[in-house]
């Protein structure tokens, strides 16, 4: 496509999404039969908004935002790709089950009611997974004597994680939807910063220790972002 250049994923989905990586590059994750034609097409009609969010500024903002929660489609859940359905149920719940994320309410047509309960069970196992991988994560680094003082997740805006100078470390409950290894990362990430509270010589050196390979895992939370 003239002026844009975009990589293509294929994968186990029912619909068509974009991240935009502002500056970076543009990613079209397609359906594993989806045509050149169809993807350049909907390009094409994106182009507009790929435009103005490739030059704007970033923020936290997964793919999966787009969703119109409707049955059948894809939803991010720890780093695989899972089947929205929705069934009917008296009492709201939603459960993994093999390869769907199920969804139980009264009315299935109510899309907003799935998007708000989806995003209720996010946190709840944000909050749960979290908190292990926080004590798996200390328990490792023992020798380093990292002692955060609490750890709070909620949805943040323009980062996945920070680290108060009082020792709170703050997780963006959106990162659940992501891949184990970028969720050490983060976590890691903001621990480095109980010893040192910027990103100098002596933070990078540190989170070198501990990750090696932070900087290809720091390009890969990249792919993730785009904006509001």
């Amino acid at each position: 496509m003239k002026e844009i250049k975009y990589n293509v994923v294929y994968s186990r989905r029912r619909s068509i999404s974009i991240i935009v990586s502002p500056g970076i590059n543009v990613t079209v994750r397609v359906p594993m039969r989806a045509s050149l034609k169809t993807i350049e097409k909907f390009v094409q009609d994106k182009a507009s908004w790929i435009r103005k969010h490739l030059n704007s500024k970033p923020g936290i903002r997964l793919a999966d935002t787009e969703k119109k929660y409707t049955d059948g489609e894809t939803h991010l859940f720890m780093g695989k790709e899972y089947l929205l359905r929705k069934t009917v149920s008296a009492t709201p719940y939603i459960r993994l089950c093999n390869n769907e994320i199920v969804a139980g309410q009264s009315n299935i047509d109510n899309s907003q009611k799935t998007r708000a309960l989806l995003a209720r069970w996010y946190i709840q196992k944000a909050r749960e997974i979290f908190d292990v991988m926080l004590e798996e994560t200390l328990r490792r680094y023992a020798d380093y004597g990292f002692s955060p003082s609490r750890l709070v997740v909620r949805s943040l805006k323009s980062r996945w994680g920070s680290c108060t100078s009082k020792g709170m470390i703050t997780l963006n409950s959106e990162l659940i939807k992501l891949d184990r290894v970028l969720i050490e990362y983060v976590i890691i990430h903001e621990l480095c910063h109980l010893k040192y509270h910027n990103h100098g010589k002596d933070y990078y050196r540190l989170l070198g220790e501990l990750v090696p390979d932070y900087k290809s895992i720091r390009k890969e939370l990249k792919k993730y972002i785009t904006h509001r």
